[in-house]
């Protein structure tokens, strides 16, 4: 099953915070064993991002690292990069979030540690990526939110721009460089060699704005805030109901002469002002007017009701604590127990894939700081004596 796809896949994550973590978390789900170097004095970033917490530990460290092994390891010095080079030359790939120049200042880089492993899956993670006047400066999802255009097309058309509370940035760039992973993995498969990867947060911010670039292009017309519709199709948004909210989505014409006979406004369907998309999208705000005439007389459930009997498009706006108790997400399965320390009841979100109908079962709590130094130096032919030097150098933790 998934579990066991990259089974005998050894990675070595030099990750940290979101993207890089989310990443490798993605391969140990697939069946990776993940070892991830952290930095001696506090290990990665997001072990000290509380609250909240969990047992006492980072609910978001926690939401990222499962299935991994901890170790310690000092990279600032030559014996913990020679030890980085030992462990490579066993697993073949290697994930780093370091900035640009970094890892290769430090002995780290493609070059070098091909010469550990020629074969070498290397995977890079970076902020603006490899060239360019801010190759070497830091970035985080909000600020990549901003540069890449996407906080000015989020929230209402009156209100000050807001990020979208996602970590889509951040989370977007794990996701496409496991995939450039896996793919460089079924190159090697096939033909013995190796692959650099590179992945950034801007070229992810970009790719998530491919429609609005597309519409911008050939209207000439920059973007606009428009709360929860869409500039290219109507009715698609939310509209009030007596108790809360209904979000509506007719992307056609068959679709939106369903919402107009579940709403008991067949009228509409049929009114010239709305025979065609983009007659709809023309008339947006007297559209909705009408509509949420309708909607506002119903309650949320009600209106849910009868536009799913008739096979429409949509949705109550639920909060998070009504998601995670909807008999849908229950039935999903991507809600799963993963107890840890002080916190036996603790939950995590599966892994979006399934194969032959079942998520992987890839489960081990996210590990403490350096709680497997010993055994993966261990595993990776280090002697007691070689790993007590180690340690007396503060080379390992």
């Amino acid at each position: 099953m998934i579990e066991s796809i990259l089974s005998g896949c050894r990675v070595v994550d030099l990750t940290q915070n979101v993207a890089g973590p989310f990443c490798t978390q993605i391969l140990g789900d697939f069946g990776a064993e993940i070892v991830k170097v952290e930095r001696p004095a506090g290990g990665d970033d997001t072990r000290a991002w509380l609250p909240p917490e969990i047992g006492g530990k980072s609910s978001t460290f926690l939401a990222l690292n499962r299935n991994k092994q901890s170790i310690c390891v000092d990279l600032d010095s030559p014996a913990g990069v020679a030890v980085m080079h030992r462990l490579v030359a066993s697993a073949g790939i290697v994930v780093h979030s370091f900035k640009p120049g970094s890892a290769e200042a430090r002995g780290l880089g493609f070059d070098d540690l091909k010469l550990a492993r020629p074969d070498l899956i290397y995977c890079a993670i970076s902020a603006f990526g490899e060239v360019g006047p801010l190759r070497a400066m830091p970035g985080y999802d909000p600020l990549m939110q901003a540069f890449c255009g996407i906080m000015s097309v989020t929230g209402n058309p009156d209100d000050d721009p807001v990020r979208v509370p996602v970590s889509l940035i951040d989370m977007g760039t794990g996701m496409w460089a496991a995939l450039g992973i896996l793919a460089a993995i079924i190159h090697r498969t096939r033909t013995g060699e190796g692959l650099e990867v590179r992945a950034n947060l801007l070229d992810t911010g970009l790719s998530w704005m491919t429609v609005f670039v597309a519409s911008y292009l050939a209207s000439g017309k920059l973007p606009a805030k428009m709360g929860s519709a869409m500039t290219m199709t109507a009715p698609y948004e939310l509209f009030k109901t007596s108790d809360g909210n209904v979000f509506v989505a007719a992307g056609n014409d068959r679709l939106f002469a369903r919402v107009c006979g579940a709403l008991g406004c067949e009228a509409l369907a049929s009114d010239e002002r709305f025979a065609t998309n983009s007659r709809r999208v023309a008339q947006r705000a007297l559209l909705h007017e009408l509509l949420e005439r309708r909607t506002k007389a119903m309650t949320t459930a009600g209106a849910i009701d009868v536009l799913r009997k008739v096979g429409a498009p949509c949705s109550e706006l639920n909060n998070l604590a009504q998601v995670l108790a909807h008999e849908q997400v229950a039935a999903s399965g991507m809600i799963g127990e993963l107890p840890v320390d002080g916190a036996p009841q603790h939950k995590v979100v599966a892994i979006p894939i399934t194969a032959n109908g079942r998520r992987s079962s890839a489960r081990v709590a996210p590990p403490m700081l350096g709680a497997n130094t010993n055994q993966v130096l261990d595993d990776h032919g280090y002697s007691s004596e070689e790993i007590a030097q180690l340690r007396e150098q503060a080379v390992i933790a």
